[in-house]
Parts: structure tokens; C-alpha cells; sequence
């Protein structure tokens, strides 16, 4: 006997898909396709035993039709060695909103790119905003590249998880450990890369660099060791560490060093484990972009110079693919094209994405969900912020309360939107020169079909936490 609420979820899929010994057995793949988009429904907006049992089922299905959780690990490593070109910047998406919609765009765009080296990504903090734990997002994700008949290795990743530096003041241990749980969630949910951020703990009073960099590497270290210990069979985690938080003054080819040679010998100290396999660095960016008072974004200027010598350091040094580049979706299409030119490996995208939505959204919608940011953010509004920088800066906190109601636009709103997003993905991947990669993905990436855990998924994990310190 199967629970009723797996049997109501299989009903829903209209005998497309069984349940049998543990597994998910497709009859009909073309009536699948049809109707996925109920498993990602239900993971988003229903509670307790129905959104376990249809997460749970998302991800067994994905193992049946070929689409498999993986690390880009080996890929980045081959590219640290030479044996991948770095002619390619390969894109982290945040998809905040309609993240289901959204990760149908990107896979219909990679199909006809022949894409492969393209990563979902979701931050600490914005699990807290958009009310997406992990399993969630990673519904989503593998709900739609099964909606799209996507077959492969699927990459997602765990971004700024991050380390709160006015929490760990007040308590170094409960906020390294509520890391430490976000990390096993993630892991289980088919988060094969995770991004540890403990760049907060910079700092940038003392002296000397290496004591500048000693709690940032000594805990990167101390997460990656913790990240070994939950790694499945046959699978190591892509693991990426960072310099300085972005926002902040570019970083330096010392730094780098520094941050390197100490990270090593703290995980030398520790054991023999693999490292990172990537770096991020800060040339002139921020988060979400600067908003102006008219609501526009101001020109920002990056530092590809500093971007190409730190690439090129953290390559030809350390075996690393290249650094990485964070708050870069507001930035002029023009500058694309340039982090290929200066060998970024990986760039951050979000807040464009999130920007087409609001602008496309109906009136009536956008202005409940603007008065629920005045009865509930007024404490965010500065002295002299104008009314589009508030709300600039403010609405994504608007993405979880309203999940249901976003869900539940028309199919006319969400063919639009998914239209208009596949547009700027294509764009974006022919700019970071990642059409026809999947041959690399294929050549590098071996992708263990890891069965999920039941218990995982009929478990609670902890969703409060205060996130509004933590970086996007």
C-alpha cells in the first residue's frame, strides 16, 4: 500500500508515471511532461506529508528520465589544468520568482544552444525572502527540465551561504552550525555545490593580510571539511570560497595569494581533502545594482583587468577554474562579452530576472504587493529615498508572501514572462559563450544517480531565521 498521499499526487499525473519498489517507473513520458508542472505546484504552496511526497517523487522521476543532480567539480578542475579551455563564463542563475517558469526558460534555451555548463543557484538570504528551503528550489528546477525533456547533468548550487558577521559576534558557534544544517539540507535536496561565504569575517583593521583573512579561511576550511563528511559515493562537491564581500573595495593578487596559501594549510591540517574549486573576487559590483532616484540603475564600472589577473592566478597557481564574479545582471549587455575576454569561469545573475517580473506584472498585483512593503519595510525607507528606490530596493521581500498568488497568474501571463526570459537567457549564453558546452559537461562530468532519502523529504527543517543581514 502506497500512502494516499503519494496515490492522490500519481492520480494527478494521470497514470503517466507508477510508484513501485521505490521507485518512479515512467509509462508515458509525453503525459508526463504534461502535467510535472503539478509536482512543482504542490512542493510550492501545499504543507506537511503532499509537498514531501511530490519533492521526493520530482526527484525520482528526474533519476528515471536522465536528468541527474551533479557537481561541476571536474569540469572546473579540468579547466584549472588546461584541459578545457577558458573560453566560456558559465552563468549561476538565481531564479527568485516563478522559479519553476523560469527553469523552463533556461532549459528550453539550453536545448537549442546545446548548452550544458550552466548553473540554478539560491542564497541564504534568499531562501528567507522567497520562502524556498532547498528541496523546494530544487523542485523546480528538475520539475521543469522535465517538462522540457531536458536529459544530463543538472547543476545546482547553494549560493552565499553565508556566514552572518553581527551573529557570529554574538554567538560564533550557533551561527556556524545553523550554516553547517543549511549545508546538510542542501546536500540532500541535490545541492551538489555550495558556495561557503565566510568573506564577512574579513577584517580589514588588522595590518597584516594573512590575520585580515584568518577566520575567512580557517572557517572555508572548516566548511569544506564539514561538506566532504555528507558528500554521496562517487560525487565531490564543487566547493567555492571568496576573497572579500562584494560591495566592497576590489581585491588584490595578494589577497588572493593569502587567502589561498592559508586556506590550504587549514584544510591540510584538517585531513586530505579536495579544495575549491573556484574563487570570488570584487571588481566594482553590488548586489542588485545602485539604484538611482529615478528607479534606473547606475553605470558601474568593473575591473576586468583585476577580474582577468585573478582568473588567471587562481588558474595557472592553483588549479582553480577561475574567479568568479558576483552582482552582475543589471550590467550593460556590452559587458558580457567581457568576462569571457578576461576569463571570469562563473558569473551571478538575479536581479534582472527578478526585474523583468515586476515589470511585467498586472497593476492590481504589483500595487497590493507595494502597499504590503509600506506596512512592512517602512524601517527600510532612508531619509531622502524616492519612492522607485524603496521599492527597488525592498520588493523582493515581497516573492514569499506572495508565492501563491504568483503561482496562480494566468498561463497567458506565465507563457509571456517565460518567453521574455528565454529571450534574455539566450542572449546571456551566447554572450558568456556557452552555446555547444554541453560536450565539455559530457566530456568532464560524471554524474552518479544518487537515490534520495525518504526522511528528507517527510522531515521539517528550520525556516525562520533572520536573513536581512546576508548577501544575494
Amino acid at each position: 500500500m502506497s500512502a494516499p498521499e503519494l496515490q492522490s499526487i500519481l492520480d494527478q499525473l494521470e497514470g503517466s508515471v507508477l510508484f513501485e519498489h521505490g521507485k518512479a517507473v515512467v509509462k508515458d513520458r509525453e503525459k508526463l511532461r504534461k502535467n510535472v508542472h503539478k509536482l512543482a505546484e504542490i512542493s510550492a504552496l501545499e504543507k506537511g506529508a503532499l509537498q514531501g511526497w511530490a519533492r521526493y517523487l520530482t526527484r525520482l522521476i528526474a533519476l528515471e528520465v536522465g536528468l541527474v543532480p551533479a557537481t561541476i567539480h571536474d569540469l572546473y578542475m579540468a579547466r584549472g589544468q588546461g584541459e578545457v579551455p577558458p573560453t566560456f563564463t558559465v552563468p549561476a542563475m538565481n531564479l527568485r520568482a516563478l522559479s519553476f517558469d523560469a527553469a523552463r526558460a533556461v532549459f528550453r534555451t539550453a536545448l537549442s544552444l546545446d548548452a550544458g555548463a550552466f548553473i540554478f543557484e539560491i542564497a541564504r538570504s534568499e531562501i528567507g525572502y522567497t520562502d524556498q528551503r532547498p528541496a523546494e528550489y530544487a523542485t523546480s528546477v528538475l520539475a521543469a527540465g522535465i517538462a522540457e525533456g531536458y536529459e544530463g547533468a543538472v547543476f545546482i548550487q547553494g549560493d552565499h551561504f553565508q556566514i552572518s558577521a553581527k551573529k557570529y559576534g554574538a554567538d560564533p558557534d550557533k551561527e556556524y552550525s545553523a550554516v553547517e544544517s543549511l549545508i546538510k539540507e542542501a546536500i540532500s535536496a541535490g545541492f551538489y555545490n555550495i558556495d561557503v561565504d565566510t568573506s564577512t569575517l574579513v577584517d580589514i583593521s588588522k595590518a597584516d593580510l594573512v590575520e585580515q583573512q584568518r577566520l575567512n579561511t580557517k572557517l572555508s576550511a572548516s566548511l569544506t571539511k564539514y561538506i566532504r563528511s555528507l558528500e554521496p559515493a562517487g560525487v565531490t562537491v564543487s566547493v567555492g570560497g571568496e576573497i572579500g564581500e562584494v560591495g566592497g573595495k576590489n581585491s588584490t593578487e595578494e589577497e588572493l595569494r593569502v587567502y589561498m596559501d592559508e586556506y590550504n594549510k587549514e584544510l591540510g591540517a584538517l585531513g586530505n581533502y579536495a579544495g575549491i574549486s573556484k574563487i570570488s573576487i570584487q571588481t566594482g559590483t553590488t548586489h542588485g545594482g545602485v539604484v538611482l532616484p529615478d528607479g534606473t540603475i547606475a553605470q558601474v564600472s568593473v575591473d576586468f583587468d583585476t577580474l582577468k589577473r585573478l582568473s588567471q592566478v587562481a588558474r595557472k597557481e592553483y588549479g582553480l577554474a577561475g574567479a568568479v564574479q558576483h552582482g552582475a545582471s543589471t550590467l550593460p549587455e556590452d559587458a558580457f562579452g567581457k568576462f569571457v575576454e578576461n576569463e571570469a569561469c562563473e558569473v551571478h545573475l538575479a536581479t534582472n530576472f527578478q526585474n523583468m517580473l515586476f515589470e511585467r506584472l498586472p497593476e492590481d498585483l504589483r500595487k497590493e504587493m507595494y502597499a504590503y512593503l509600506d506596512a512592512n519595510y517602512a524601517n527600510e525607507r532612508k531619509e531622502g529615498m524616492t519612492d522607485e528606490q524603496f521599492y527597488y530596493k525592498t520588493r523582493k521581500n515581497v516573492i514569499g508572501p506572495f508565492k501563491a498568488q504568483t503561482w496562480n497568474l494566468p498561463a497567458s501571463f506565465k507563457e509571456e514572462i517565460g518567453n521574455a526570459w528565454q529571450a534574455q537567457f539566450t542572449k546571456l549564453f551566447r554572450l558568456l559563450g556557452v552555446s555547444d558546452t554541453r560536450k565539455y559537461v559530457e566530456q568532464t562530468v560524471k554524474a552518479p544517480k544518487i537515490q534520495p532519502n525518504i526522511k528528507d523529504y517527510l522531515g521539517e527543517w528550520v525556516t525562520d531565521e533572520d536573513i536581512r543581514d546576508l548577501a544575494d
